[in-house]
């Protein structure tokens, strides 16, 4: 995979190559849980991160990423490097630091850019995701939407939001109200749905809930869904907040 130059690193000819202190202060915080991805993605905003340059790959490395690994394409000569997920969408690696970057490759260069000018750049080549830090020791994936809005220099408002707890007790994840909406409008208006609801998702960020009218024959369910699927897909609000969606159907009484 042919790597894409970043423009001219000049205005941070001053940079020592550390960490902003509030997004390492955020990053610590998210590695022990105390906040949240959205939270991450607010302090990047604005920051200077590093990309990666290597002459040449030979093998294939693996990062992981939560539960889940990610593994690096082979490139073929010099440029910026791509991590592939497991659910075959790309990734551009962007790290904090020289420090965070060496302990990932320490034969990688590090080219500084601006956030939004990184975003920008793996928007441009069509990949959809950016992983923070993937040698740790806090590694953060960043999902499509909020790539998109670094690349836009605009605030990101997560599909999946924590509620308020009560005291002594922990709020819990619900469906943002305007892409809850959104969703039920879309979906509710196909032929053959009866209701339509979001709610988190246990495989995707989102899940729509579907509840579809009874005894539809397996020829006519698989319409309905083909409908469902394009009507999501359509839905400006659904496809600009929402990073992944899973279906769930549900038999009318």
């Amino acid at each position: 995979m042919a790597g894409r130059e970043l423009p001219s690193s000049s205005p941070f000819a001053g940079d020592d190559g550390s960490c902003d202190p509030r997004l390492s202060a955020v990053l610590a915080a998210h590695g022990h849980g105390e906040c949240s991805v959205a939270d991450v993605v607010a302090a990047l905003a604005g920051s200077r991160v590093l990309v990666p340059m290597l002459a040449a790959l030979e093998a294939v490395d693996v990062v992981e990423v939560g539960d889940r690994q990610h593994t690096i394409d082979k490139e073929a000569s010099a440029g910026i490097v791509a991590l592939q997920a497991p659910d075959g969408r790309t990734a551009l690696p962007v790290f904090s630091s020289v420090a965070a970057m060496t302990t990932w490759r320490p034969d990688a260069r590090p080219v500084p850019s601006d956030i939004a000018r990184a975003a920008l750049s793996a928007v441009t080549e069509q990949w959809e995701l950016i992983v923070l830090d993937p040698g740790g020791p806090t590694t953060v994936l960043i999902p499509r939407p909020a790539v998109w809005a670094l690349a836009q220099q605009q605030t990101w408002q997560p599909a999946v939001v924590r509620s308020a707890g009560t005291e002594g007790a922990a709020g819990a994840d619900t469906v943002d109200s305007r892409v809850r909406s959104a969703i039920s409008s879309a979906v509710g208006r196909v032929a053959g749905v009866v209701a339509a609801d979001a709610v988190p998702g246990r495989r995707a960020e989102v899940a729509v809930v579907v509840t579809l009218v009874r005894g539809l024959d397996r020829t006519r369910l698989d319409a309905v869904l083909g409908h469902v699927n394009a009507a999501l897909a359509a839905d400006e609000t659904v496809t600009a907040a929402v990073d992944s969606l899973e279906l769930r159907v549900v038999d009318g009484t």
